[in-house]
């Protein structure tokens, strides 16, 4: 589902407008995504957790030369689904 989509299901399900709920769609993103920067988990009870770990340096291999490299250590983002999610895909 893209976010055009997204927007769309959310503004008939809401009953709003579509700009309406691109607003409300882009505010959750950037909402989200200040948490996450700033270190703090954001957790919705039934549907998940976004948080950040640390992946470490690794080594890796340059596919078209074969030769070995190292790849930096960096931040990632993570989610981990509620149980009501869970549930409700059969995951």
């Amino acid at each position: 589902m893209s976010k055009a989509e997204l927007v769309e299901k959310i503004a008939s399900q809401a009953g709003l407008t579509k700009a309406d709920a691109e607003r409300a769609v882009n505010a959750f993103i950037n909402a989200v995504t200040a948490s996450l920067k700033s270190g703090e988990d954001v957790t919705l009870v039934g549907f998940g957790t976004f948080s950040t770990g640390d992946r470490a340096e690794r080594q890796g291999r340059n596919p078209q030369t074969g030769e070995s490299i190292t790849i930096a250590a960096k931040k990632v983002v993570k989610f981990k689904p509620g149980k009501a999610l869970k549930d409700e895909v059969g995951a």
